[in-house]
Order: structure tokens, then C-alpha cells, then sequence
């Protein structure tokens, strides 16, 4: 699903303009990035949690050389879904694979 999937869905239900619904969804997502780049917590009720966790930098190895090399410190984000979203993952039809 991409974001204009997600605009075409909104935009059948809700009713707005096209182009009203893409900022509304714009914005959601930029206040979400947002918060996340100051390292808050995302919280949305009922989907899941938005995490950033700190990596410290540790040794690891290029692959395809087998050199050894430093990999740096780092911010990741995490998704922890809720048990709402978990629930409904697990009792709808399977995908097809």
C-alpha cells in the first residue's frame, strides 16, 4: 500500500477533495516524523507504538571482503503493534501467497 493508496481510500470515504485529503495525510505523517526525530514516543490507539532506540556502534564485517569494519552509533525506529491490530491480523483470511 502506498501513500496515494491510502489517499484514494480516504477520499472514498470521507468525501473532501483529492487534494484536501493528501495535505490532511501529509501532515499526519510530517507530525508523526516530527516527533519521532525529537525521540518522543508515537503512540496511535488501537494500530501500535513508534519507538526510537539508540544503537551503540559495534565491529561487523563487509561481506563480501571480509575486512572488519567499525559500524557507527545509531537511532532506529521500532513498531510495536497493539494487541487490537495483532488480533485483527490474526483472525482475518489469509493473504494469498
Amino acid at each position: 500500500m502506498t501513500k496515494a493508496d491510502i489517499v484514494d481510500i480516504v477520499f472514498e470515504k470521507v468525501g473532501y477533495s483529492k487534494k484536501d485529503v493528501a495535505a490532511v495525510i501529509e501532515e499526519v505523517f510530517e507530525s508523526i516524523k516530527a516527533e519521532l526525530e525529537k525521540g518522543e514516543k508515537v503512540k496511535i490507539s488501537g494500530f501500535g507504538n513508534f519507538t526510537i532506540r539508540q544503537k551503540r556502534a559495534r565491529r561487523g564485517r563487509n561481506p563480501q571482503t571480509g575486512t572488519e569494519i567499525t559500524i557507527d552509533e545509531r537511532r532506529v525506529m521500532t513498531f510495536k503493534a497493539s494487541q487490537l491490530l495483532k488480533k485483527a491480523i490474526n483472525t482475518s483470511a489469509p493473504a494469498d501467497a
